[in-house]
């Protein structure tokens, strides 16, 4: 039997548990600067990609296991975190382990009033508001909802609708 990563203590009861770790490569940017493994960046996705598939994936069938997610940057271009969850979504329907509903992310933002969907590296660099979504649609259960600057309610509705239409 193949041993568990990770301290046993951890294990789980009543369900798995859902262990993910996120990096980028030192060559996906244009900037070759070194990232420790334990950044704070690179700490607070893997957070968030556990916190997205804990609400995706069907937990109580697999009790005292572990699901490890590994995701690795390897061109970083705009929305990471989008694509990390596409990937990691597409990866773990290939592994055959069984989800509420598949997940897909999008980011978006706002040029002047116009809202964007799936950001590019630039519009991201531009210093506007953006919004992350990771959506569940089939049920249109949010798993995560990530919102980088104030913005006024009429503005987020709209940036949140772009960001829900490219999910779906």
């Amino acid at each position: 039997p193949r041993q568990m990563r990770g301290s046993r203590s951890k294990a789980l009861p009543d369900r798995a548990l859902v262990n993910c770790q996120y990096s980028m490569a030192t060559f996906s940017t244009g900037e070759r600067r070194r990232r420790p493994h334990g950044d704070r960046q690179a700490g607070e996705l893997a957070l968030h990609l556990k916190q997205t598939f804990e609400a995706a994936i069907l937990t109580r069938l697999y009790p005292r296991s572990q699901i490890d997610i590994y995701v690795q940057i390897l061109q970083a271009d705009g929305g990471n975190y989008c694509a990390c969850v596409n990937a990691a979504t597409l990866a773990v329907m290939d592994a055959g382990i069984p989800m509420r509903d598949y997940v897909c992310a999008c980011s978006a933002g706002l040029a002047e009033d116009t809202p964007l969907a799936d950001l590019s590296s630039p519009e991201e660099a531009a210093g506007g508001p953006r919004l992350v979504l990771a959506l569940l649609p089939a049920s249109g259960q949010i798993a995560l909802l990530q919102l980088s600057a104030r913005l006024h309610q009429e503005r987020l509705e709209a940036a949140l609708e772009a960001a829900g239409q490219a999910c779906r």
